[in-house]
């Protein structure tokens, strides 16, 4: 079974709305594709982390290759990453694993 990228959004927006529920921070729109990480929610290094750790929880993936989505070429880490980047990514890596 392959994974759509509106369910895997779907459940990405999900656990972005979990871990920010208590948070104060400044957004407060809805989060959607457009929805950056860093920019609008407010992320650290360590909420990136527990954010890689719940999808692979929640997708019972383990080992997902985050580095290619948060690094660049030269080894410099990513300023920042939307909803979207992240779904497309993750729903690549969930079809090539089915």
């Amino acid at each position: 079974m392959g994974w759509s990228s509106d369910t895997v959004e779907r459940e990405i927006i999900g656990l972005l709305q979990d871990m920010t529920v208590d948070w104060d921070n400044e957004f407060s729109g809805s989060i959607d594709g457009e929805t950056r990480l860093v920019a609008d929610l407010g992320f650290t290094s360590i909420d990136v982390v527990q954010l890689a750790v719940a999808i692979e929880e929640l997708f019972e993936q383990q080992r997902l290759p985050f580095q290619v989505l948060l690094m660049t070429s030269d080894g410099r880490y990513v300023e920042d990453v939307s909803v979207a980047e992240l779904t497309d990514f993750v729903t690549r890596q969930l079809n090539r694993e089915a």
